[in-house]
This record gives structure tokens, sequence and C-alpha cells, in this order.
């Protein structure tokens, strides 16, 4: 059992921890989630003996093992099958031992041993890891240092979980990781035998991969039962039973008080305010709920809208100079409300699809058909280190607002939570998150009609990426996301592209289809050059029918969605003039103006019910053609 008792930290003034307690029973799988800056990483430093708390105590079992990710694997000519097994320090060195062990009863306890922790299934497992996490058979045999940053921290990961602690502390694992690397984790971490605490933002792997959530707020620790939504729920209702009970509490005092003031002075009722004074003292205030507002996303609409397809992809193939294609015989097509994600392993062509698209790659073969006018707005997350760290938010906002006043710049700034403070501060000290936020803000100014987010929620917490969500569905534009985070993309998207054997298709299942299929393995067996088995054809058949006939009812449901936008701002007209129309002076102020206000809501009551009438038909027209 982990147990954190009092602990109390600060860095440099501020205190992140203060009289913080928790115990964690063994094999319990928690999520710990906090706004950005709070203390999450810093607490598992603590837990990991890299720095002293200032008072308290974390205690744990003895010869309890702990392991987690603190820095890259490093780049060294082992291979990665190597450097994972290397993980196991106990197998490790009882393989050298059993090298050079001479006496006969200590190769038996030697053995017996190997045996004992599954020495001999070794390699298989952690090339089932390593295969979990992305990397081919021919990629585990290669050496650590041909490998970027990104891949050797996957390598890393592979190698903690390969050890299998006691206790296995993960910070943000999911950051480095791709959508079919996160499901493999997910799937992997309920399953996991030791004790887990799991510092995350990603809400759908909070819900399905831990039993409990550990909170971090105020500087104090609080630990619940559940993923995420209960705990997201037991928590709301938490706070509306405080705000009550202080209510009844303020109540309470105001009236104490008021008896206070008005009978001190009077001899007869002297006593009786005494002691209502002693009783309001000793009253322990409850506190009031507070919680820091998320500044919200403001992502600027295109000016004006183009004529659908805005682009239209016709046996189109991508690749780098004269290289082979690494995409070919694309036939697709996007619209101006489209919401698509591309589903794909990293490595099979998502970024370069995003940037044939964007006009930072010229198609090889085929025809890529869209307007001059057309604009782009591009996220990734390698533009986060090439942003100039030395510059202010101002200074980078500044150079694409050049004819702007100070006021207005700063009033931008102000939108999308660069207050004075951070409005002057260098690129280089603000968070992962806020960098993210600025970059985002920066790519939208021009108001593009296609807006390509590549991994845009790495560095937000929770509530920053509900506001994203927020955001994403008010933007008019077109939006293609790649991203790991499942709760994105099921509450932005409508359309699923996968990226996989050379091309990119529409995907016909959801999330769920596709998470099944990555963890079937039976579907993954190896096959012989140029074979596929029955089900695979078969699946790749179903899939192209599928597309065909999402293409087919697409019209009938874009008509659908533009007539339910329809309803819904004449029902805001509607309200507006109800509202007007509620004022009881108006009728004798003004009774022209009543009139046509009475008009105008007869009109729009008409409007609104011949809508609804088109609507139903529309809706009708689409579910018929879609279940045909």
């Amino acid at each position: 059992m982990l147990h954190i008792n009092d602990l109390t930290y600060r860095i440099e003034g501020r205190t992140l921890l203060e009289s913080a307690t928790v115990a964690i029973p063994s094999g319990h799988k928690v999520g710990m989630v906090g706004r950005n800056g709070t203390g999450k990483t810093t607490l598992l430093r603590l837990i990991a003996g890299e720095i002293v708390p200032d008072d308290g105590t974390i205690t744990q079992p003895k010869n309890h093992r702990l392991g987690w990710v603190t820095q890259e694997a490093p780049g060294t000519q082992d291979s990665l099958l190597d450097t994972v097994l290397a993980a196991d320090q106990e197998r490790a060195s009882l393989l050298a031992e059993a090298e050079t062990a001479t006496d006969p009863t200590r190769i038996a306890d030697i053995q017996t041993r190997l045996v004992d922790i599954d020495a001999h299934s070794a390699p298989s497992r952690a090339a089932s890891i390593l295969a979990g996490l992305g990397f081919s058979n021919d990629d585990q045999q290669r050496p650590c240092h041909d490998f970027s940053g990104g891949w050797r921290m996957r390598v890393a990961l592979a190698a903690v979980l390969f050890a299998r602690p006691d206790l296995l502390l993960l910070d943000e694992p999911t950051n480095y990781l791709d959508l079919e690397g996160t499901i493999w984790l997910e799937s992997y971490l309920r399953t996991y035998p030791y004790t887990v605490l799991l510092v995350s933002h990603d809400r759908d792997l909070l819900n399905k991969a831990v039993s409990h959530i550990l909170h971090l707020e105020d500087h104090r620790l609080s630990l619940y039962t559940g993923g995420y939504d209960t705990f997201e729920k037991i928590r709301r209702e938490r706070q509306a039973q405080q705000l009550a009970l202080k209510a009844k509490q303020d109540d309470q005092r105001r009236h104490m008080q008021s008896f206070i003031d008005r009978f001190r002075a009077k001899a007869t009722k002297a006593r009786q305010a005494q002691s209502r004074l002693k009783a309001l003292q000793k009253m322990e205030p409850i506190a009031a709920v507070t919680e820091a507002k998320v500044s919200p996303f403001h992502l600027t609409d295109p000016e004006k809208l183009i004529a659908p397809p805005i682009i239209r992809l016709e046996e189109a193939s991508a690749a780098y100079g004269d290289n082979a294609p690494i995409l070919q015989s694309m036939n697709l097509r996007i619209d101006n409300d489209d919401r698509i994600a591309l589903l794909g392993a990293n490595g099979n062509g998502k970024s370069t699809f995003a940037k044939l698209l964007s006009n930072r790659l010229r198609p090889k073969d085929g025809k890529v058909y869209k307007s001059k006018k057309l604009s782009f707005g591009y996220f990734a997350q390698h533009q986060l280190d090439e942003m100039n760290p030395e510059e202010t938010p101002y200074e980078a906002l500044k150079t694409i607002m050049p004819d702007a006043t100070i006021a207005q710049t700063r009033a931008r700034l102000g939108q999308f939570g660069f207050g004075a403070d951070r409005a002057d501060t260098k690129i280089k000290n603000l968070s992962g998150g806020e960098k993210a936020r600025l970059l985002l803000h920066l790519c939208t100014h021009h108001g593009p009609h296609v807006l390509i987010l590549d991994e845009p929620t790495n560095h937000l917490d929770v509530d920053s990426r509900e506001a994203l969500v927020r955001a994403l569905n008010d933007f008019s534009g077109c939006v293609i996301l790649i991203s790991h985070d499942r709760h994105l993309i099921e509450a932005c998207v409508d359309r699923l592209w996968l990226v996989a054997d050379g091309t990119v298709e529409p995907y016909s299942g959801d999330l769920d289809d596709y998470r099944a299929l990555l963890l079937d393995r039976s579907d993954q067996r190896p096959k012989k050059d140029g074979q596929e088995t029955t089900k695979t054809v078969d699946k790749k058949d179903a899939r192209r029918k599928a597309a065909a006939k999402r293409e087919e009812v697409a019209p009938l449901k874009r008509k659908a969605e533009k007539l339910e936008r329809e309803l819904e701002h004449l029902h805001k007209e509607q309200e507006k003039i109800d509202k007007s129309l509620t004022d009881p002076g108006l009728y004798i102020k003004d009774p022209k103006r009543a009139a046509e206000l009475n008009k105008a809501r007869s009109d729009i009551a008409a409007q609104i019910e011949a809508t609804e009438m088109d609507w139903l038909e529309a809706c009708e027209r689409y579910e018929t053609a879609k279940d045909y």
C-alpha cells in the first residue's frame, strides 16, 4: 500500500502540496487528475524519491519495486528487444550468473528462480509489448539510435511495462502514442496485476483503464471510486451540497449577527447577545466553492464558404521527391461542414495526407482539385518547438496583426486566455498547454476554410479539452483531425477515414469497431507475401461498399443537418421576440412596435412549422436511404 501523510512541498515560494494525505491500496489502478500546473508530475517525482518533501512522509511496503518513465531510452546500438529485456534486472542478472556459476546448488537455485519469474517466455512478452506500441518485428531488431525521440519514449514505456514493477508510475503516457497505441495501452493496463498511478488528461483512458480517480486541487488530494465520469458526477454533487450548506450557514450567521447588533447594548438581552457572539465565533465557516475558469478557444470562422466540394481527389498519390508513393489510388471528397478523423498507426501516412491536402506536398500522380481561394489552418506538435522562444505572445500575434493597435492586439490575446501577465511572458517560459493554446489561435486567426489538427490536446488538461470540443463544434469550416483522444473524436467527428495499406479510405464502423479490430489478434496472424485471408478480403469489400453507401447518402444527411441548424436559429429569434413581448410597458409606450413584434412572431412561428416539416421529411429520407 502507498501511504502519503501530511505531505507539503513548495517550489520557488509557491505551494503545490500542503498537508496532502491519501492511502492507495495494493493492486488499485488510480488515475490522477488536476489542472495544469497543480503539481501532478511533482507528486510522482516525490513518490519516486527524485525530490524530497518539505514536510510529511511517503511510505511503501519493504522491497516494493517502483517503475516509471523518467527520460528517453538511450540511443545505443542495442536492439529495441534487447533494451526492453534488460529492464528486468533480476532476469538479466540471473542469466549472466548462470553463464559463470559452477556450484550445483546455486545453478539449481538460479534455474528454479528463472522458472518462477517465467524468464524463458520473456522475449515473446517483450515482443508483444513492443508490437502493441507500434513496433514491427523488423523494428524490434533495429538499434535504438535509429529512432527519433518520440519513438524512444515508446521504447522506454515498453521497458517499464515489461519490468512489471509493484508500483507503476505513468506521466501522460499517451502524449507520445497514437490512437492505436493508446487503445492497446488501455487494454494492457486493465489487466495489469499490480498498482498503477497514472497522470492523464485522456478522458476515455481514465474511464476504462482505472478504478479510482485521485484529484489534486487546492494543494490537497481526494480519492474517488470509479472512472472519470463517475468522479465528475460525484464532485459536482458535493459542490452543490457545499454551496447549499454555505448558503444555509450564511443565513444563520446573518441572523445571529443581526440579533447581536440589535440587543448587545440592552441589559435585558446582553447575556443572550454575548452567548450568540461566542457561538458565532466558534462557527467554522464553510469554504466557498472556487473553481478556476478555463478560457474558451475562439476559432475564427471563414468569411465566405466555398462551393462544395472544397477538395476532390481522383486517383491521387503522394510521395516525397522521386521515392515510391506512400499513399496512392485515393478517391475522396471533402465538403465545408465535414468533420473527419484520420485513423491509422503512426508511419502509415496520416501526416503525409495532411500535407497533401494543405499544399505542403504536391500529388505525384492523379488529381487534387481545390479552389485557389481555399485557405488552411495547420496545427502540429513539431510547430510548438519551432516557435521563437524569445518572443512573447504579444509579439507573436503582432506579426500577423501588424496594423492593429496595441489595445486591439491585447484584447485579442485576452479573448483566448492571455491576460496582461501572460501576454508579455516569453514563450519559452509558458507551459505546454499555454503554448498549444497560443499556436492554435495563431494558425486560425485568418479564418481558414479547412482546419487540420495533428494531436492538438497533448498538453491540455481535461477542462481545456472540453473547451476545445465546444470551439470545434462551433467552427463553421471543415475540420480534419489526427488524435489519440477518443473523447475528442467522438464529440467532434462524424466521418472516419482509415489510413492503411498505402491508401486512404472511408471507414464504415465507429471507434468501438476500430478498437475491436485492433485488439483482435486472430486477424494479425502472419500471412505469406501477397496472400490475404478470406476474412480480410470480406472486411475490405464490406468497407468499400459501406463507403460507397455513405457517399450516396451524404447529401441527404447534410440537408437534414442544415435544416436542423435553421430550426435552431429560428427558435432563438422567437425567444428574443418573446422576451421583448413580456415587457408590460411595451404596449403602452410603443404600441406600434408591439404590433410589429407580434406579426414577426407569427411569421417566425409559420417558418418554424414549415421548416420542421421539411426537416422531418429530410430525416426520414436519410434514414430510409441509410438503412436500404
